[in-house]
């Protein structure tokens, strides 16, 4: 999935993953990224959480199968109780980790494999901290349709306009706001007025919990091609 690339003041990172060669490694190739700077690592989702509090990162990049805490509930934890929390992008081995699904849910902005290139992490870094989500659609597709969840029943209740449905229809391409303004013929404005909408009818956390809404409730059909 091509990222774009965002400019702007260097992003503070938290790395929180149980496995030592991973965590290092991974801070010591972004910190090597331009833009970027590592503020800290944690070895398990109660050091993650303890660890977030006091170094306030704007991004938490966050392993979900850890010690003592995993990284769902950690997820959920810092969103919950912090005032100004941090932005969470799940890193994960596997596609179709049924994990990850439940952390979106739990609010984080989105995910990454751990296989890409760092410099692919590291652009998804840096778009989530300046606000966007990080989709890969294919694979949210497969993991939504290997283990639905309970957060399908917000959409019919949701009573989403034809337009807005259409909104989360393309936002669960992976489309931006621009983009999405841009396929519809509106302004940039009608278009974040309509995904404010759906955010709030649908009881999202952020935009990656409405796409994966859209994917358990069937509006949206996993395509397993490609």
């Amino acid at each position: 999935m091509a990222l774009p690339a965002v400019a702007g003041p260097a992003v503070t990172l938290l790395i929180a993953d149980d496995d030592d060669v991973t965590r290092s490694g991974l801070g010591m190739l972004l910190t090597a990224q331009p833009g970027i700077t590592v503020v800290g690592e944690a070895a398990d989702g109660v050091e993650a959480v303890d660890r977030a509090r006091s170094l306030r990162p704007d991004v938490v990049l966050m392993d979900v199968r850890m010690p003592r805490l995993n990284g769902i509930d950690a997820t959920r934890q810092l969103l919950a109780e912090a005032t100004d929390p941090p932005r969470i992008v799940v890193i994960t081995t596997f596609e179709n980790d049924g994990y990850v699904t439940a952390a979106l849910s739990a609010g984080a902005s989105g995910f990454v494999l751990k296989r890409l290139p760092v410099r692919q992490i590291a652009e998804a870094v840096r778009v989530v901290a300046a606000g966007e989500a990080v989709l890969f659609p294919a694979a949210l597709g497969r993991m939504v349709a290997a283990r639905p969840l309970d957060s399908a029943a917000a959409l019919p209740q949701a009573a989403l306009t034809g337009r807005e449905e259409e909104v989360l229809r393309l936002m669960s391409t992976g489309l931006s706001n621009p983009e999405i303004a841009a396929s519809l013929t509106v302004s940039l404005e009608t278009i974040k007025t309509h995904v404010g909408n759906v955010l709030t009818k649908l009881g999202a956390q952020n935009r990656t919990h409405a796409v994966v809404i859209a994917y358990e409730s069937g509006l949206v059909v996993p395509r397993f091609a490609g």
